[in-house]
């Protein structure tokens, strides 16, 4: 089996995003959660990059422009997802997911 450098980094991300989600679905702490969340972000932002880079025209650089979005998108999720988590703690005094069943106004 004659396995490409295409296949290695599909490869590579494909277990950089079960780690991600096995992190994210297993922690209790809303930082670990968040964490998870990105390294799964990072896993379809390399995806971007090697179907760009092996593709048969990589001069144009739509698979770039994807990646930038993304990063946006995750700079957002980041942002959002720190404030409630600050948001939960100033309220509850932890950070515990299963605790944070509502927000007091």
């Amino acid at each position: 089996m004659n396995l490409s450098p295409l296949h290695f980094c599909l490869l590579f991300s494909s277990g950089l995003f079960c780690i991600g989600l096995i992190g994210a679905l297993s922690r209790r702490n809303a930082i670990l959660v968040l964490l998870g969340i990105e390294l799964m972000l990072n896993a379809a932002n390399l995806n971007f990059i090697a179907f760009w880079r092996f593709s048969p025209n990589p001069e144009n650089g739509h698979g770039i422009l994807f990646v930038v979005f993304s990063i946006a998108v995750a700079a957002a999720e980041a942002a959002v997802g720190l404030a409630l988590v600050i948001s939960i703690y100033r309220h509850q005094k932890n950070i515990r997911l299963p605790e944070a069943t509502r927000l007091k106004g």
